[in-house]
């Protein structure tokens, strides 16, 4: 359970009666409140004694621990989530979707693995769709084999990676001559933990810890907390899809509804060692995307079982609370021209691309202004007042369409015709046309209207 500002206010300085103000709130009951959601960091208070701010942190905490895998642009960030279900609050971090490759593949397999990973990506809603990490699985046992398995993917890509291996000497070795890329360790057991410890100690890197069942992952995350590795994934070895299910929710519950530290940490998820056709691998994973791992390993995919995944996962982790939306700004739609026409829309992602599309089709370059309506549609947008003349005029004005353009003609949506008087006020020697109503008009609309400027 999340530690309340009234439980915080209590242990601040004078029982939070200091009221100093250095914090920069009013007081101390204001800064406690502002603490317990996650809006201010408790080094804003100069005053709290060492072991309280250490009480804190541990009690503030996210209950499922973040652990970041990779680094740079491509770095992926799990963990850190708050809710058991999508829809009492949103989940945050989206899975990634790794590719395995076994040290024991052909050359030719391994680069066409590496080619389709990079090449795999699919545009949709102003977003790149693709799998995002790799795990490299030690196989073979020849460590010179796995090394260069290894230096070849560092070489090739900047993806995040998963280092598997039961050899600890090679896991380490491998996993020391990589450590700018922050790799996956995988695993650590009650086998060898020591021996990892020991390995890791002084520049610890994120691990995972795997058990054959949940209430063995315990004391393996225990002790390596206390050895200084917070960076923890976990695997509780699932033989099915309702094991998995099983065990996933019970971490997840655990962590989140009894706020059991030991448990709260992201898991990973093998549907590459439970399925072993691709199709039924695919199912898993789009179980998995639900219920909840960080990692999503598989053995194989292609475009037509990646995308669907791809697109569970986006929609899955869209946050319900707020609309997709693209950046407010001026859009060439094909290569318009000083005398192209000008049209306006609303930011809502759906909308954006339903229009531009239509543009396209028209065969007519334009220039598409797109007006921030915090992700609202044209209509919703104007009756929250989003979408109006007063808001759409300055947008103009600090567009830079007036310098782009030669002509003053501005075409609006039909459905909101009514603001064709104030946006004339708003814009001053600007011709406000009203244009279709539905986007799917336009194509028959824009070359009829070029055609009567030409005239």
């Amino acid at each position: 359970m999340a530690l309340k500002g009234t439980d915080i206010v209590k242990k601040l300085p004078d029982a939070g009666k200091k009221n100093c103000r250095e914090c920069g709130f009013p007081t101390c009951f204001a800064f406690a409140m502002k603490l317990a959601s996650g809006g201010v960091s408790l080094d804003k208070c100069a005053y709290l004694a060492v072991e309280v701010k250490l009480e804190l942190a541990e009690a503030l905490a996210p209950p499922i621990k973040p652990v970041t895998i990779g680094s740079g642009k491509n770095a992926l960030a799990i963990g850190g989530e708050e809710v058991i279900y999508r829809h009492e609050k949103t989940f945050i971090h989206q899975p990634g979707i790794a590719l395995l490759i076994s040290d024991k593949e052909p050359e030719a397999e391994v680069e066409e693995k590496l080619k389709k990973i990079q090449e795999l990506q699919f545009p949709w809603v102003g977003l790149t769709l693709k799998a995002n990490v790799l795990a490299l699985h030690f196989e073979s046992g020849d460590k010179a084999k796995f090394e260069a398995l290894v230096k070849k993917v560092c070489d090739s890509t900047d993806l995040p990676l998963v280092l598997m291996s039961d050899d600890v000497d090679v896991l380490l070795s491998t996993g020391r001559t990589c450590a700018e890329r922050k790799p996956l360790l995988y695993a650590v057991t009650k086998d060898n933990i020591d021996k990892m410890i020991a390995g890791l100690k002084g520049s610890p890197l994120p691990v995972v810890a795997k058990a054959s069942s949940v209430e063995e992952l315990i004391p393996l995350t225990t002790k390596l907390k206390e050895a200084g590795i917070e960076e923890i994934v976990l695997d509780p070895i699932a033989k099915n899809m309702q094991e998995a299910i099983r065990d996933q929710t019970l971490i997840r519950r655990a962590a989140l509804k009894q706020n059991f530290r030991a448990l709260g940490y992201p898991t990973i998820g093998f549907p590459c060692f439970i399925g072993k056709e691709e199709i039924r691998q695919i199912l898993l994973a789009a179980m998995f995307v639900i219920k909840y791992p960080g990692v999503i390993v598989l053995s194989d995919f292609d475009k037509y079982s990646l995308l669907p995944l791809l697109v569970q996962r986006l929609n899955i982790y869209t946050d319900p609370r707020i609309p997709m939306s693209v950046e407010q700004k001026v859009y060439e739609i094909g290569e318009p021209t000083p005398e192209s026409p000008v049209l306006i829309t609303s930011n809502w992602a759906l909308t954006y691309f339903i229009v531009a599309s239509e543009i396209e089709g028209s065969k007519i370059a334009s220039w598409l202004c797109v007006k921030d309506t915090e992700g609202l549609g044209v209509l919703t947008g104007w009756a929250a007042g989003k979408f109006s003349g007063d808001s759409i005029g300055p947008f103009i004005k600090k567009s830079g369409i007036e310098d782009r353009v030669k002509h003053r003609k501005l075409v609006i949506p039909g459905k909101v015709a009514r603001i064709k008087g104030e946006l004339e006020e708003a814009l001053p020697g600007w011709e406000i046309i009203v244009g279709p109503r539905e986007a799917s008009e336009i194509p028959a609309y824009l070359p009829g209207l070029v055609k009567k400027w030409q005239n």
